[in-house]
């Protein structure tokens, strides 16, 4: 996986981390149990369309869900939507299930919902079954990510 260019961009962040791979889970579930972390640890990012070429990331814990009155609000818009995976792909360079903020096509601004920091997370590296576990608050620092509350308990997930 050397040309992953999620990896090769952890590895220049200077970020500690470790780099678990796994099979393709059906779940968050399985995928938490599999990187030996709680669900709400697990950090899921979402691209985000705020207008025509204008994209953010948007990072949300495993056990919720973008709230978008909240995001709508922090950004200052009315409307938000989501692109489809061709649009996700072209933006980031990643296919839906393994995009990450590390390594974009296209440095994106990123958003962080406030309850990544302060524990240690896992995050998508790229491909399908492969993660970071490192820092929350250093991953926030090193992303210069906004911290806000942008997300609601999504009733989907179990906690």
């Amino acid at each position: 996986m050397a040309s992953n260019p999620a990896l090769i961009a952890l590895a220049a962040s200077g970020l500690t981390h470790t780099v678990t791979r796994h099979a393709h889970v059906g779940s968050l579930e399985e995928a938490a149990r599999l990187r030996g972390v709680e669900p709400r640890d697990i950090v899921k990012t979402m691209v985000v369309r705020r207008a025509a070429d204008d994209h953010v990331l948007v990072l949300v814990p495993g056990d919720r869900s973008i709230s978008w009155p909240k995001l709508r609000a922090l950004l200052g818009v009315s409307r938000l939507s989501m692109p489809d995976a061709n649009e996700a792909k072209r933006v980031t360079g990643f296919e839906r299930g393994t995009i990450t903020p590390f390594g974009t096509i296209t440095p994106l601004p990123v958003v962080a919902d406030e309850r990544i920091a302060g524990r240690q997370v896992s995050i998508g590296a790229g491909a399908h079954g492969v993660a970071a576990t490192l820092d929350g608050e250093a991953l926030l620092s090193h992303l210069d990510a906004t911290v806000a509350d942008v997300t609601e308990a999504d009733s989907r997930t179990r906690t």
